[in-house]
């Protein structure tokens, strides 16, 4: 099973778009060959048959422990999963991985081209830029290439 956390939690500004979310989702869990579970809140869209939303703490904690591997935007999963011990996929568009990231995960960034100016402003200041992020064909291939998951 893999899981996937495909949302950032919603901006305080309202803005529709978080420029950590990825817009190419519906077809990357098409791409995946694997049963896949979604992690997620009330109101986010949701991706596959199985859509856990708002789960515990602990429920969350079960999942990653389960899993044969996770895929998530730069959010909370990543720390989560660094704690339980769980390698996965970080898709990163406009934070750093080398500063917010874990080596032991594979993390895929489009460019650093695309990474905001100063990494510990306010998010609420940044834009929504679906050019900074790889194309879903690319993630399976980088997945199928470099992780021994």
């Amino acid at each position: 099973m893999i899981l996937i956390s495909p949302f950032s939690k919603k901006l305080r500004n309202g803005m529709p778009k978080h420029p950590k979310d990825y817009p190419y989702w519906k077809k990357l869990v098409k791409l995946l060959k694997d049963n896949i579970i979604q992690i997620g809140i009330e109101g986010e869209k949701k991706l596959t048959k199985d859509f856990g939303k708002n789960l515990s703490l602990k429920e969350i904690e079960e999942l990653v422990k389960e899993c044969k591997y996770w895929i998530s935007v730069d959010s909370f999963l990543p720390h989560l999963a660094k704690h339980i011990g769980k390698t996965g996929v970080v898709i990163w568009s406009v934070s750093d991985p080398e500063i917010f990231g874990y080596k032991e995960n594979l993390n895929i960034l489009k460019d650093r081209k695309y990474l905001r100016k100063n990494q510990f402003s306010i998010w609420e200041q940044e834009s929504y830029n679906e050019d900074a992020f790889l194309k879903p064909e690319e993630i399976i291939k980088l997945i199928e290439e470099k992780c021994q998951i």
